[in-house]
């Protein structure tokens, strides 16, 4: 069994894989200042949920975009789960060529995403990842990644309206039946979700027409994406489970190595 681990700054998803199968999935808020102990805690606490055994994970691999928090998870994983991890970087055999300016600026997610598209359906690809912020990133027919468009994430968004006013109510992010607000919840709702899904279809039909393909497939994942992928016909489809996935691939190229 694989252990799999997507660290980014909202959420720590871990998920479990034998074979090709995601058997077990569990998250928890990222905050840096646990100790390993507290990771460890954690994970133990998921896979006794899970009825896994530490015995049965044969590896760990793990994708991080908060390098503050990584002496601790990973002396967790060597503490309690016995294995050293495999650290996703630029620098790992992923299948994809990065030909973006700057490639080792480029997030251990966003490496996990392109290799996913590429590696499943080997043509371009646009993936746009909601989290605390959205990216659209673009692999090629020929695997490279080249191009990224980064805004912020939709909670974010909502969060820097709330924050920044002084009368303004927290509100769920959900969309209402119409872009006509009847009060100040339902104005900020469909402010922020109507606005934030015509964001998203014209930044894809922008990347669209300057790369000039536009056949590209479109695929969302991220906490927050199945609110805006179900509301669109710009995004062909919705996956949560593309890191895990996708360190499933990273981890088959590279474990005999």
């Amino acid at each position: 069994m694989l252990l799999t681990i997507d660290a980014g700054n909202t959420n720590i998803s871990l998920g479990v894989l034998d074979g090709d199968r995601i058997i077990g999935r569990y998250r928890l808020m990222t905050k840096t200042k646990r100790t390993s102990d507290e990771y460890g805690s954690f994970i133990m606490t998921f896979m006794n949920q899970a009825r896994i055994r530490p015995e049965n994970i044969e590896d760990v691999i793990i994708s991080s975009v908060v390098p503050k928090l990584m002496y601790a998870l990973t002396s967790a994983i060597i503490k309690y789960v016995h294995r050293r991890p495999i650290i996703v970087d630029s620098q790992l055999h992923t299948g994809i060529t990065i030909t973006a300016e700057s490639p080792l600026s480029v997030g251990a997610d966003r490496i996990v995403n392109t290799a996913w598209a590429w590696h499943t359906f080997h043509s371009s690809a646009i993936i746009v990842d909601f989290g605390t912020a959205t990216t659209f990133d673009y692999v090629s027919p020929e695997g490279e990644f080249k191009y990224v468009v980064i805004m912020p994430g939709l909670d974010t968004a909502l969060h820097a309206l709330i924050d920044g006013t002084a009368r303004l109510p927290e509100v769920e992010i959900i969309k209402p039946d119409s872009v006509l607000g009847r009060n100040t919840i339902e104005g900020i709702q469909s402010g922020v979700v109507y606005g934030y899904i015509g964001s998203v279809e014209y930044i894809i039909r922008q990347m669209k027409r300057e790369l000039n393909d536009p056949d590209c497939r479109v695929i969302a994942t991220g906490g927050l994406g199945k609110v805006v992928a179900n509301e669109t016909d710009m995004i062909d489809e919705y996956d949560p489970d593309i890191a895990y996935k996708g360190l499933k691939i990273i981890y088959d190229m590279n474990k005999a190595q």
